[in-house]
């Protein structure tokens, strides 16, 4: 697949799972966002995209970061996350990389 249809694909995903963490119809979103339904569920099909405007308006809806909906990179999530890690010490989080080391083995092997 073309590398553009498969980021529009992706992006279009991305789009579809926001609208229903935020419990939208497919309707809603489009109003809030300024697009009909219709254009919203070819935009979630991957085959078109939304114009920066729409996206800015996606972007303040949702409180995800235009990198995420275009790309699936989150700086925010990264940034809470190591905040989030300040609370914790050195060999806490050790032991809790060892734990998660060895359930992505126990998945893999099974």
């Amino acid at each position: 697949m073309n590398k553009d249809l498969e980021l529009m694909k992706q992006m279009g995903d991305r789009i579809r799972n926001i609208r229903n963490e935020l419990k939208l119809s497919k309707e809603a979103l489009a109003k809030e966002i300024g697009v009909t339904g219709q254009f919203l569920g070819v935009v979630e099909s991957g085959r078109s995209a939304i114009s920066y405007d729409k996206l800015k308006k996606l972007c303040d809806i949702s409180g995800y970061s235009a990198d995420y909906i275009l790309f699936g990179k989150d700086v925010n999530r990264v940034k809470d996350t190591k905040d989030e890690l300040q609370n914790y010490s050195e060999e806490q989080i050790h032991e809790v990389c060892e734990i998660i080391k060895n359930i992505a083995i126990f998945i893999k092997n099974n």
